[in-house]
């Protein structure tokens, strides 16, 4: 990291923690392996859901799915079955260029990389930015005879490709548009032909035909930079979740440096704020001792393709975490009910800023600004969890501690997003809020934030952790 980015970090340590997150995160395989790191640094013990969980009051506990979702709970010293639980729900993934199962693509004497479009990304973003790829490979190994496969984390720090535009002079009308086809124009080039035939891998050949399948779907020399960093041998990968990444890291900058400029803000920066909150709301000296229910952070992997997974918002991840913690202090079926009448949600993603160059996108009364602290989100249709009672509860949270917050609704002669509030609200049965910092360029490859919504989101949900329970006993709604 540059020396000056250390510098314009110094006056908030909670902003300089995030661009480090940032930066450790380049795909949401590495951001829940950061999460773990950060979680078992601060004394949380790691549950397997397919074991019995043995958990304890006053304990603090995670788990990973698919090391793409990642759940963690601080259960409270006074907790018994058919207490609450005080969640925050973000997600992991963010609209990106992943790499198809066949990438090995040759054209016009390049070697290019066929990928796949995730989510809605604004993909013109993507062109000639300096590109690698990250994910998560499965390396075959063997040891003593037998045959074992692991999953491993894979970085490819160097620009290793990139997607040129064309030149204006083939294209006299990309002024007036610039269209993108995803299928013909979105392949990274790594290499020529010319060279890659001159630094020409030689695979050995294996006891496995996997070796011959994988050289043949993706180019030999993209399969070597992988072993390379893995080190191991390039036969011994037998498959691989990769995506295109950009190699430029995540920073403090702007003139006043009031701005975080980086990819994957949505949503990483909610995901970071709601686990660093989470862990100081836990930390020893924390009122943990004097809580009733369970304080918890769910991030969620697949929300920007619609959360329909195995480890999705969608799946029944959240409603079997739930019921295996209420399980553990009791076998009376009925309190888990209870106890999900007594729960909280804060769906926790980025919101839209007000564009100073597109104002009349917004909603007169309901303009979002940097600076402005959490975005409480609210839709008629239900594309937002929001209601009068949730929002009031987190309205009254910021009031306590004088942070600011804003309100969004969209224009009505425009479609609304959503967020996995809805998803969880409707299938688990809990009270949501829909909340987010404000950020510019959302879904871009670069986008941007301010640094005080950065700090406004942490105090903010720290404050929820540590004050909901004795919040929630003066909401006197249905009685």
């Amino acid at each position: 990291m540059a020396k000056q980015e250390s510098n314009f970090c110094e006056g908030s340590s909670v902003v300089s923690d995030l661009i480090n997150f940032l930066n450790a995160s380049p795909t949401a395989f590495h951001a829940v392996d950061e999460a773990k790191k950060r979680l078992q640094s601060a004394g949380y013990e790691q549950v397997l859901e397919r074991e019995d969980w043995k958990l304890e009051a006053g304990k603090k506990y995670f788990f990973t799915r698919n090391y793409s979702t990642i759940v963690a709970f601080a259960i409270g010293k006074k907790f018994v079955a058919g207490n609450g639980f005080h969640v925050i729900g973000a997600h992991t993934d963010s609209p990106c260029l992943k790499l198809k199962p066949v990438s090995k693509v040759t054209k016009g004497g390049f070697l290019e990389v066929g990928v796949q479009t995730y989510g809605g990304g604004l993909w013109h973003t993507w062109f000639d930015r300096d590109l690698t790829i990250a994910g998560r490979v499965i390396v075959r190994e063997e040891k003593d005879g037998s045959v074992s496969y692991s999953h491993r984390l894979v970085r490819i720090e160097e620009p290793i490709m990139r997607i040129p535009t064309l030149a204006i002079h083939l294209d006299r009308d990309v002024r007036e548009a610039f269209k993108v086809n995803a299928q013909s124009h979105l392949l990274p080039v790594l290499a020529t032909a010319v060279k890659a035939e001159v630094n020409k891998v030689v695979v050995k050949s294996g006891k496995s035909d996997e070796v011959t399948s994988v050289n043949s779907k993706h180019h030999p020399l993209l399969i070597q930079l992988l072993a390379d960093k893995l080190g191991c041998e390039p036969g011994h990968i037998s498959d691989f979740e990769l995506q295109a990444c950009d190699t430029q890291p995540s920073l403090v900058a702007g003139a006043a440096k009031e701005f975080v400029f980086s990819g994957r803000l949505d949503n990483l920066c909610m995901s970071f704020c709601s686990l660093k909150a989470l862990i100081d709301a836990s930390a020893p000296e924390s009122n943990l001792e004097d809580e009733t229910g369970v304080r918890m952070v769910a991030l969620f992997d697949h929300e920007e393709v619609g959360s329909d997974s195995a480890q999705g918002a969608g799946s029944p991840a959240m409603l079997n975490t739930l019921s295996r913690i209420t399980h553990s202090f009791t076998t009376d079926s009925k309190l888990l009910e209870k106890a999900i009448q007594r729960s909280f949600l804060v769906s926790a993603d980025m919101a839209h800023a007000l564009h100073p160059n597109y104002m009349d996108k917004h909603e007169d009364n309901h303009q979002p600004k940097l600076h402005g602290g959490l975005v409480i989100k609210h839709n008629a249709n239900q594309r937002y969890a929001t209601n009068a009672v949730t929002s009031l509860i987190f309205r009254e949270i910021a009031r306590n501690h004088s942070l600011p917050v804003q309100d969004f609704v969209v224009r009505n002669d425009m479609a609304c997003g959503s967020t996995i509030g809805p998803i969880l609200a409707s299938g688990v049965g809990m009270r949501t809020v829909d909340v987010g910092a404000p950020q510019l360029s959302m879904h871009s490859i670069r986008e941007m934030c301010a640094v005080d919504d950065v700090k406004h989101s942490y105090e903010h949900f720290k404050a929820y952790y540590q004050e909901f329970t004795h919040l929630d006993a003066k909401i006197k709604i249905d009685v």
